[in-house]
């Protein structure tokens, strides 16, 4: 796991393309502090940052090949690479090094962008050809590794994080202020833009080449599900089962100590299980005195029965607001789940002990493991009935004070590419400009989400619903967190439920068999029952909890909330009266605001980050 940075030259001066690229590597030295080296040519700066896990001696990049025309920068891991690098020397291909990253590069050279289907593995990575004067870069196919580039003019920048092109002078810096209410709703965008303007994600299963000034982009992968109501839940959960053992199997290999992220709940007990089997594994949990938001308990009951060792942290109210400007500086863009804070401290626990952690991340994804899976259920009698009654009773429902059913009622008169979105909303697009200094015009933000719905138009409720969030929700919150919080900490995470083969089981999964009456994922539960006992494969989930909520009523905390509320930064971009309304509700206890407050100060204290005090912070 490691860091890469890269630009197009704009000037000939080898020895300045030499240090700028190397201010850029030093912005990103977290991702990879055991090693640094550069290629600079007449036309490219290529930077990286080693954080050595397999060919501890030999690793080192960039790599080129044999007779130096092709030179490669890679981030992540290629759990096939063994299998293809004996298949690539059988055709020819000489090898200098144990590392999967040069199975990339020659795999390159023998197929060329058709390389990308055969990979297994989490990346993202570029390789430079100097005869041809031209770029390839590629990111896997869920988007586990991050990769940008700002493209401005003939400006061309690339990298594993934002924060590195702050280091180049080619950089104009500049607030995507537009895309404001847009992050506001869904709490990141949900499309290939950031909030820094001409900065843009490379997106999952994505490939492109850079040549004369021009870039050219390519899907090469898009997930598509292939319901197969033949086989059995029992066929199911043994095939899930077996392919979930190779999937550990795999993400385990390093040469270095391996590690587990717990929290008790059935995803990551089923990786802690498959992991114990290879290797002497530590695992690491944290939690808060508040017991009833703690995952403590749960998982040193489980690591007890798998005799493995857990090593704990509470987390302080204290300290959980003293590192928020260090979350947020990480994260690139301001990200405010409140889980990105539990995360960064369960990192730092773990990096004290191990370089590589495995997680559960995914699994409620690919087998419907989110509790609002259901809401198709218990709509799908209502959903019967005329549309124009269920949008008379809507309205009407809308007007009355609250009572049991008016939720259901209200949001019964919408369809699902509706419904669904709505329900995950920080701020309701009516908001915006309730809360903005000036008015906007921004569109509806169903208009984001409309083209993935689009793509499985044809499949049921629940399908659409967990597509939806595997190309947004995973993408832009899920696995960002997971990266940047790891990373920050020089700890590299794998994440053995978004394999490649696993997503070829999942695709194929009947809802029937994810979400029941009963359950959530039903057919994973029922594959980690044959290996975990009852109470933990059937243990509801819970997520990341967090006791931000009673924590923003207390003086101490509402106060540092308030003076970054009433700052001349706020003042910039909200009505100052609207987001201390929805502080003072919360603090009274007459509303639930702590999402909203949250999303709004993680912003200013991002904002105040990047743009106040130029992408500088101390790491506490």
């Amino acid at each position: 796991m490691c860091g890469f940075v890269g630009y197009i030259n704009a000037s000939a001066n080898e020895q300045e393309n030499q240090r700028v690229i190397e201010a850029m590597a030093d912005k990103i030295v977290h991702r990879g502090p055991d090693q640094d080296d550069y290629y600079v040519d007449g036309d490219v700066s290529l930077g990286f940052r080693r954080l050595s896990i397999i060919d501890l001696d030999g690793g080192s990049q960039p790599i080129l090949n044999e007779d130096g025309s092709k030179v490669l920068l890679f981030n992540g891991e290629i759990y096939n690479f063994q299998p293809l690098r004996e298949e690539l020397l059988a055709k020819g291909h000489i090898f200098k090094t144990l590392t999967d990253s040069e199975v990339l590069l020659h795999g390159y050279e023998e197929w060329g962008k058709a390389l990308l289907p055969k990979l297994r593995g989490m990346f993202a990575f570029v390789i430079w050809d100097k005869n041809e004067k031209k770029l390839f870069g590629a990111r896997d196919i869920f988007g586990i590794k991050p990769f940008f580039y700002y493209l401005k003019g003939q400006n061309f920048l690339f990298g594993s994080e934002i924060k590195s092109f702050l280091a180049n002078p080619l950089f104009e810096k500049e607030f995507n202020e537009e895309r404001l209410p847009e992050y506001l709703c869904f709490e990141y965008l949900p499309d290939n833009e950031t909030l820094f303007k001409h900065v843009y994600k490379v997106t999952p299963g994505t490939c492109f080449t850079w040549q004369n000034g021009k870039l050219e982009t390519e899907t090469y992968f898009k997930p598509k599900f292939d319901i197969d109501n033949e086989t059995s839940l029992e066929e199911f959960e043994n095939l899930i089962d077996e392919t979930f053992k190779s999937s550990v199997k795999a993400h385990g290999i390093s040469d270095v100590e391996v590690g587990c992220f717990l929290s008790g709940g059935v995803d990551s007990s089923f990786v802690v299980h498959e992991v114990k089997k290879s290797h002497d594994v530590k695992t690491f949990t944290v939690g808060y005195a508040e017991e009833k938001y703690s995952e403590i308990s749960a998982a040193e009951e489980f690591a007890k029965t798998e005799n493995v060792k857990n090593y704990q942290k509470k987390i302080t109210a204290e300290e959980f607001f003293n590192i928020v400007p260090t979350v947020q500086y990480y994260m690139d863009e301001p990200l405010p789940n409140p889980s990105a804070i539990s995360l960064y401290f369960l990192a730092q626990l773990a990096s004290e002990q191990v370089k590589v952690v495995l997680s559960g991340e995914g699994a409620d994804e690919l087998f419907g493991g989110y509790h609002y899976y259901r809401e198709p259920l218990d709509f799908a009698k209502y959903q019967k009935l005329p549309q124009g009654l269920r949008t008379v009773l809507s309205k009407l429902a809308q007007k009355m004070p609250n009572f049991h059913g008016k939720r259901f009622l209200t949001r019964g008169a919408y369809p699902i590419e509706q419904r669904f979105i709505r329900n995950n909303y920080v701020f309701n697009h009516r908001d915006i400009n309730h809360i903005l200094a000036k008015p906007v015009n921004a569109p509806d933000p169903s208009v984001f989400t409309k083209p993935y719905f689009d793509e499985v138009q044809d499949q049921d409720d629940i399908t659409k619903m967990q597509y939806v969030d595997i190309r947004t929700w995973l993408v832009q919150d899920i696995l960002v967190k997971a990266d940047r919080m790891s990373m920050a900490n020089s700890l590299e995470l794998r994440v053995p439920f978004l394999d490649k083969e696993m997503l070829k089981v999942a695709l194929h999964v009947p809802p029937k068999y994810r979400i029941t009456d009963e359950t959530t994922k039903a057919v994973l539960r029922g594959a980690a029952l044959k290996n975990l006992p009852p109470v933990t494969a059937k243990m509801r989930k819970t997520g990341f909890l967090t006791p931000l909520n009673d924590w923003l009523r207390r003086d101490e905390f509402y106060n540092m909330v308030k003076d970054v509320f009433e700052s001349e930064t706020a003042a910039k971009f909200f009505n100052v009266d609207s987001i201390m309304k929805l502080l003072n509700d919360h603090k009274a206890g007459n509303a639930h605001n702590m999402k909203k407050i949250w999303s709004v100060y993680c912003f200013l204290v991002w904002y105040k980050i990047y743009f106040e005090e130029n992408g500088s912070i101390v790491k506490k």
